[in-house]
């Protein structure tokens, strides 16, 4: 059905109201070589609907999708089984149709699954209070950072060299505009764990550092215990930022906030979100509760009316539009709730046993794969540990070697190559990772195509 409005009545009438001959002469200011006289070039003449959704169906089909080969791309999106309950419980009405409550407290519904979400995060990243959600981790990690510049009020934050390269970009972008000093660094493919990368952080931090950013798991798939860098950066009157790009992680491993950290953010993808070619995603921000009023974004918190009746209200909004502009933390409300509400109700189906579950069978997959891996004439496993994610060293560069397995129908990794260009010390990385959706014969599959490709 086309949407149309007005009629050409209307359009006289509003014309002549304020005093034009035709809609062109709303566009006199525009200089006439810069406004079109014709078609656009190089699109197609108008066709049929069925005529179109041909085309785009052939234009579909020439794509590799994550259903339809051995899929172990990773680095910050992951590929796991989402119930259809999910899918069914967010496509209702009322969920589907609200972005975000921008008259808040007549949408409880909206509220309570906002508050419980809250509770899930905070409980899951290991700290006292989460916000309402974020856009995504990367710009969850950079807000955090400016959070930490309005604690400790210094400028120079020290970014890990495991960090993913595009959250670093984000920050080196956003940087540009607050003056904040970022001190980067790229990971190395040495063997075993990420010890030398958390001795040089501690060896750095001095009292001009506002925050120490680490992500756990870090790039290469690493583990590391935050705890000592965590007291170091204390020690040194700065925080310690956590990021977490795999949330299922949190069922095997410690979370950040029982190792010291004091902000905590990451990307909820993998829980209820999907793939979605890149977006839209749902960024995790938690904190400890002393920092809760510079923590930007939405805090939904839970009270009781004049008749006692429970209701949910916005606790916490330090947004442009609801207080001064120089005391605002973000100009960040919250993502757009439907993300987050699959993220929660995927975490209650999974429930605390279910996610560990989950994080067991991904972690054991992982090690099955790595060990097949490993045997493949000329590799080698770079990890001494890791949950669902692992570096392997090729005897060549990684990228072709990509592009040749995704030819034969294997999606089988991420190259650093890709990630860290024209770092040559890290063009032979290729980075795997394992989830539930995996199989043995896609490992077998993954497998002997490296092998192809690299003979």
């Amino acid at each position: 059905m086309r949407y149309l409005p007005l009629t050409d009545a209307d359009r006289a009438e509003m014309l002549g109201v304020i005093g034009a001959g035709s809609i062109d002469d709303l566009f006199a200011d525009v200089p006439a070589a810069a406004r079109l006289s014709g078609p656009i070039a190089g699109l197609p003449a108008h066709a049929s609907e069925m005529a179109v959704e041909r085309q785009l169906r052939g234009l579909a089909n020439r794509n590799l999708s994550a259903g339809d080969a051995p899929f172990f791309l990773g680095c910050g999106a992951y590929r796991h089984h989402i119930p259809a309950s999910v899918d069914h419980l967010i496509q209702r009405g009322e969920f589907l149709t609200a972005y975000t409550p921008y008259q808040p407290e007549i949408a409880q519904g909206t509220l309570q699954m906002l508050f419980e979400f809250q509770t899930q995060v905070a409980r899951l990243l290991g700290c006292d209070v989460a916000n309402a959600s974020m856009y995504d981790g990367s710009t969850a990690m950079w807000e955090a950072i400016g959070m930490a510049r309005r604690i400790t009020r210094r400028g120079k934050a020290l970014l890990s060299a495991g960090l993913h390269p595009h959250y670093v970009s984000v920050a080196k972008t956003m940087a540009k505009f607050t003056g904040d000093r970022l001190v980067t660094a790229v990971p190395t493919l040495t063997d075993g764990a990420p010890g030398d990368d958390l001795a040089t952080l501690i060896d750095a931090i001095d009292g001009e550092t506002s925050c120490v950013v680490v992500q756990n798991p870090n790039i290469l798939g690493h583990i590391a215990d935050l705890s000592e860098l965590a007291a170091r950066a204390h020690e040194k009157g700065a925080l310690l930022i956590a990021v977490v790009t795999e949330p299922v992680s949190l069922g095997a491993i410690r979370s950040p906030g029982e190792m010291g950290a004091d902000i905590v953010v990451g990307e909820g993808q993998a829980l209820g979100v999907g793939l979605q070619f890149g977006g839209p995603y749902v960024g995790l921000f938690a904190c400890a509760d002393k920092y809760v009023r510079q923590m930007p974004g939405r805090l939904c918190g839970q009270t009781y009316d004049a008749a006692g009746q429970r209701g949910f209200v916005l606790t916490l909004s330090t947004r442009e539009q609801h207080i001064r502009r120089e005391k605002a933390t973000s100009n960040i409300c919250t993502n757009s709730g439907l993300c987050a509400l699959a993220f929660s109700i995927h975490m209650s189906l999974l429930g605390e046993r279910g996610l560990r579950d989950l994080a067991a069978l991904n972690h054991a997959k992982a090690v099955q794969a790595a060990d097949r891996l490993a045997a493949v004439p000329g590799v080698s496993l770079v990890n001494d540990g890791f949950f669902n994610e692992f570096t392997l060293r090729l005897p060549k560069e990684a990228r072709p070697v990509v592009r040749t397995m995704a030819d034969k129908g294997v999606l089988g990794g991420v190259s650093l190559g890709r990630l860290f260009p024209g770092e040559a010390a890290l063009a032979n990385g290729l980075v795997v990772a394992v989830t539930e959706t995996v199989d043995e014969a896609d490992i077998d599959a993954l497998a002997a195509a490296l092998e192809e490709a690299l003979a």
